[in-house]
This record gives structure tokens, sequence and C-alpha cells, in this order.
């Protein structure tokens, strides 16, 4: 459970503060509902938690919403479910990071005002930890999980005894005045901010072979343990912040108030703070490994782009680490930072994917039938229609709020989608070939730009030679002090005269334009196609390296795509 269910764990730290949001409009009358409020989300709890249960031992590999609904609804589902998929794990590490900057303000309130520069340091933090291959480890986070789980429930615990013992204490902050009357608009916008106490109730679904054998089993029983840690958790933590009137803001949420109000300064108070912070941090990461790997899986079906699946130095996907990172950290800095202000694009993206992925288990024990397959349906249909409610519950209430964004944002990704996947189908065509063409490729005329009379031209020349007997070297006299006559006698020195020089004249000392422009004229008067020869040095160290090819890196840009032209680089090694 330390592992997969940090983000499920975490959102308690948010998810009754979003109910007391919306039902505080209506002052002490909206009140009266958030614990009913809170119920009815721990039965939807219950209802998905068994649901996925069933989606676990159907799929011991791994059953994300992406997989299930591609393999049982079809193509165009599964990519809806991807593009949900994606936007929850971009939010996921929004919302993580800025509900634990939430929990350090707490009780170093002087952060509040830097928080955005917090948030953005942390997600840096978490780009360069995976992009050196850490690995998620069971052992690594069940110190943190355990930890937050104890000091929360004893904090409950202590805060239900003195309310048994000594009564409902005064409360810490006045309640706001009405703004608007109660009403099924307000009640179900409640329901919807706080269902984000349901992210990452999905994770261990998507992890099943990371379990000890009986895998199936033993994930199924954690579901069940989390679900059940997790309800408990979130209504203790509804109904102790009613007894205490807590009203959330962004410096102090609803377990920070009920820790002032019962354990005031003690241990346990940033016990309680600090573990929140950590776990949030840590369910942030789950994002770094699920994008990442989904978005690799995509690649290798050509709907994303093929880079993001390719691995760095350590194994890990970097491109997709940093493309999630960069996205967060804007998707951070353009909300302020505000956990509020993100929940609702959050939920959206997360109940399509439980809805796609059920309705999928619906057909998939349709199709396979077996043993009480009815049953199972009857499960995972009653989950779909749930949690397909609930859809469209959070879209009507969080979307003049932001969840608009979501809405607009999944199918343009489904395009995006498409139109990557029919790019690379193109390409496909445009380059598949019977069989291995009985000519041989012709280098046609070689070309090497030439500025300095050194080993790495002298290795450029050397290679071009060898590649064609019709090479031609260019130097762009682009210094109006220089003599280009002298450097003409020191080529045939240098060359014995054996390879052709042609002097191109700038008079504005710009070297780029005249050899691409000889370049382009060559390739159109030649049947055959003009490679391009670069030298390039290879340095020792990184730091070096931004020193060095300046021009090479240029023209290599300004040439790519030019027809009929090839361009080679020769390396260069420096010792120092």
């Amino acid at each position: 459970m330390g592992a997969f269910g940090l983000d499920a764990l975490s959102s308690v730290a948010y998810g009754p503060d979003e109910i007391l949001y919306a039902l505080l409009l209506a002052g002490s009358a909206g009140l009266a509902f958030d614990l009913p409020v809170a119920a009815a989300i721990a039965v939807l709890l219950a209802i998905v938690a068994f649901s996925y249960r069933q989606t676990i031992y159907a799929y011991p590999r791994g059953g994300g919403s992406y997989t299930v609904a591609k393999e049982n609804l079809g193509v165009r589902p599964g990519l809806v479910a991807a593009a949900a998929l994606m936007v929850d794990y971009l939010t996921t590490i929004a919302v993580s990071v800025t509900a634990g900057t939430a929990a350090i303000v707490a009780f170093v309130p002087g952060l509040n005002t830097h928080r955005v520069v917090f948030d953005v340091a942390v997600i840096v933090l978490l780009i360069l930890i995976n992009l050196r291959g850490v690995r998620e480890a069971g052992a690594a986070f069940v110190l943190p999980a355990y930890l937050f789980i104890g000091s929360l429930g004893a904090l409950l615990i202590v805060g239900a005894v003195h309310v048994v013992l000594h009564g409902t204490p005064t409360a810490a902050h006045p309640t706001p005045a009405a703004s608007q009357g109660v009403s099924l608009f307000l009640v179900l916008r409640a329901f919807a901010g706080g269902c984000t106490a349901m992210t990452g109730i999905e994770a261990i679904a998507n992890g099943v072979p990371a379990f000890k054998n009986p895998s199936s089993r033993n994930a199924a029983g954690t579901l069940i343990t989390l679900a059940l840690i997790l309800g408990v958790l979130f209504l203790g933590v509804a109904a102790l912040g009613r007894a205490v009137g807590a009203v959330p803001t962004d410096e102090s949420n609803v377990v920070a108030q009920i820790g002032h109000t019962f354990v005031g300064d003690s241990p346990l108070f940033y016990l309680v703070q600090v573990s929140a912070a950590i776990v949030l941090m840590l369910a942030a990461n789950t994002s770094f490994n699920g994008f990442p790997r989904l978005a690799a899986v995509m690649a290798e079906d050509d709907w994303f782009p093929h880079s993001l699946s390719h691995r760095g130095f350590r194994l890990a996907y970097s491109n997709g680490i940093i493309a999630i990172g960069v996205l967060a950290i804007a998707l951070v800095v353009a909300f302020g930072g505000s956990t509020h202000s993100l929940i609702p694009l959050f939920a959206v993206g997360v109940f399509l994917c439980f809805t796609l992925s059920q309705a999928g288990m619906v057909r998939h024990w349709h199709r396979e039938r077996g043993d009480g397959w009815r049953r199972k349906a009857a499960i995972n249909g009653t989950g779909a229609v749930v949690t397909g409610v609930v859809t469209l519950i959070v879209v009507g209430e969080k979307f003049t709020a932001g969840a608009w964004i979501v809405v607009l944002l999944i199918p343009l990704l489904v395009a995006l989608f498409y139109a990557v996947h029919g790019h690379y189908q193109r390409v496909r065509q445009q380059l598949a070939i019977d069989h291995l063409p009985d000519e041989r490729y012709a280098p046609g005329q070689v070309i090497v730009p030439v500025s300095h009379l050194n080993r790495a031209t002298a290795m450029a020349l050397s290679y071009a030679r060898s590649i064609s007997d019709n090479v031609l070297a260019v130097h762009v006299a682009a210094e109006t002090d220089a003599d280009p006559d002298e450097f003409v006698r020191r080529w045939r020195e240098w060359t014995d005269d054996r390879i052709p020089l042609q002097v191109v004249p700038s008079p504005y000392r710009e070297v780029v334009s005249p050899l691409v422009e000889l370049v382009e004229q060559r390739a159109r008067n030649d049947d055959e196609p003009v490679t391009v020869v670069l030298p390039a040095l290879v340095t020792r160290h990184i730091w070096q390296e931004p020193l060095h090819n300046q021009l090479e890196f240029v023209l290599t840009v300004s040439l790519l795509g030019k027809p009929n032209v090839v361009i080679a680089t020769v390396p260069t090694r420096l010792a120092g």
C-alpha cells in the first residue's frame, strides 16, 4: 500500500476542504449537509473499490483505463481514456504539490507569499530525481504512508475523545455570512468537490504485477484495505471539521484546524502536518512514473511521438518525465499555486477514466462469460453508471470554475493522437520498399566548409575524399579586414593544391547564408545528391560542449530538409 496508496491517502488532506468551500456559501445552513455529502462519497468509494477489485482479477498484468477501454470498447474510447488519464496525471502533480505546500504553510506561515516558487522547486526536484532513474519501491514509501495514517488516526481519536468528554469546542473561525441559499445545485457542487478524495484508487489495479504472488489476491486485498482506511479517515476529518467549525483557507486546511483545536502546537500537530506534506509530495511522484509509461505505450502504438518511448541513460523515459514536469510547472504558475483553484481540473479526468474502465469491464465479462460473469458484470456496471453520473455532475457543477478546460482539452488530445497516428502511417507508406535496390547510392559532389586549417578540417576532408572524387572546399571570407588571397595561398601550401577551394565573399560578415545558397544552387543543378561534410569537435566534458560547434549546429539546422542535400558530421575528439 505504501507505493500505490499515497495518491489516494493524500486526498484526505484536501477532499473535506472542497466540500466546505461549496457549502460555506450558504453559511451555517449549508454546513448541515457536510456529513451527508461525506457519507455519500464514502458509499461511492466503496462501489468504485469493489468495481476495481474485479479489474484486478481480470487483468493480472495491470488494467489501466487505456488498456481496458481500448481492448473492450474500441480504439476511440481507449484514446479518450488515455487523454483523460494524461490530464489526471498532470493535475495530480499540481494538486499534490500545492496541497503539500499548504500543509507546510499551516505551521510556516511566512512561506505563503513564496508558495509558487516553492511548488516549482519541488517539481524540479522530482524531475531531477526521476531522471536519475529512481524507481518506486514499496519499502521506500511504507514509512511516510504509515506515519501519516498513524498520526492522523491518533489526532482523530484525540479529537473524538475530547468531543465525547468535553463537548463540541468553540469554533476557531466564525462561519462566513451566507451569500446564497441552500439548493440542490449547491449540494451537488459540494459533492463534486469532495469526490476528489477518490483520486488514486485505481493505482493498485494499474500495478498488479508489482505485488507478490498471488499478485491478484494481494492487490485486491490491498485495494479493499486502502478504501477502508481512506473512508474512515475521510469521514473522521469531515466529522471533526464540523465539530471545530472549520473554515478552510489556503493558509490553513481542515486537518490543520482540527490539529490546532485539539492538540495545539504539540509534536502530534507537527507530525500530522509534516507527514501529510511528505505523503502529498510523494503522491505527485506517481504521475512521474505513470505518465511516461503511458506515453511510451501509446508511442509504440504510433499514437504519440516516438521520442517519448526512448529511455535515457538510466533507463528512465526522460522525455516523458521532462514533458509532464514542465507542463505541471506551467499549470501551478498559471493558477497561482492554489489547490482549490486546481481541483475543478482534477476530478473530470479521474471520473471519466473510472467510467470508461468500468464500462470496458462490463464488455469484458460479457465476452468472456465464465463462472459468475453476470454478478461480476453487475458490479462493474454499477460502478460505470455511478461514476458516469458523477462525471456529469462534476462537469456540470465545476464547468465555469475551470472544468471547461478539461472538457476542451480531452477532445483536442484525442485529435492530436489521430494526427500523430496518421502522420506515422503516411511516413510508413512513403518509406515502404519491397526489396533492396540494385543500384548503389552515389554521393555526387561533396562540399566541405572550411574556416580553419586544423586537424578537424583535415579529418573532414579525408572523409570527403574517401566517399567521392568530386570534393569542393568552400571558405566564406566573412571578415572585411581579412585577406582572402592569403588564405588561398596557405590553402595551396597546406593541401599541395590537391583539393579545389572556392572563396565566397560575404561583406556583411555573415557565414551561414552564403554557404546555404551555394549548397542549394549545386543541389538544384546536380542530378545526384550533394553531400555536405561538417567537422565537429567532441569535448571531454559536457560543460565544454557549448564552447564549440555553433557553426556546425546552425548549418545542420539550416540545411536539414533541403531537397537533394545530405549532411554528414565528422567528429574530432579533444583530449582535455
